[in-house]
């Protein structure tokens, strides 16, 4: 199940997060400060710590939940994301802002911490923890899909978006969230 977990993690948040706003964020900073190593450090970090809490939010919850109402919830949650990711996020002025006396480390530790709150891939990221008993492999599985969503971000910067079927890609992640989502709801566990 964890491998299961690492693997399924790792593919939906690549996905989610091509074209999200943490990707044109990485595009933002990278353009800014020209320095890959410090931004790419930063996103790590930040995606750790942030995921971090949502894997152990999603593992509470299931101590919470009885299993029906957990199943119902989990089910209807991926089903949102499925939706959600239909609908590509878009960046603001104050997700770009840097204070004058931050590192190119900690400006991007702290955006990219704060960006992430309440996005698609940390909700995602509570759900699947919740869905599977392998909250570690969760956290690495979505860490990793944002280093593989990011990082050719912070190297490439805008003409790699460009190139990218973005609306496909989109169209690839939010699928496999609605599929997660039935599977769930129509008790169908082996399939995950």
């Amino acid at each position: 199940m964890a491998f299961d977990a690492f693997f399924i993690s790792t593919g939906v948040v690549t996905l989610a997060e091509m074209g999200d706003k943490t990707q044109l964020l990485a595009f933002l900073l990278a353009a800014k400060f020209k320095k890959p190593l410090p931004i790419i450090a930063g996103i790590f970090l930040a995606t750790i710590l942030n995921h971090g809490l949502a894997g152990a939010l999603g593992t509470w919850i299931t101590t919470l939940l009885s299993p029906d109402i957990l199943r119902w919830s989990l089910g209807a949650s991926f089903l949102g994301m499925a939706i959600w990711t239909l609908f590509p996020d878009k960046i603001d002025d104050s997700d770009a802002q840097t204070t004058q006396h931050s590192g190119v480390f900690i400006t991007t530790l702290v955006t990219f911490f704060l960006a992430e709150i309440g996005d698609k891939t940390q909700i995602a990221t509570v759900a699947l923890a919740a869905n599977y008993s392998a909250p570690l492999s969760v956290v690495q599985g979505t860490t990793l899909g944002m280093m593989i969503a990011d990082v050719p971000a912070v190297f490439l910067g805008h003409s790699f978006a460009k190139r990218l079927p973005i609306r496909l890609i989109h169209m690839i992640a939010a699928s496999i969230f609605a599929v997660l989502g039935l599977l769930i709801l129509f008790k169908a566990e082996q399939w995950l």
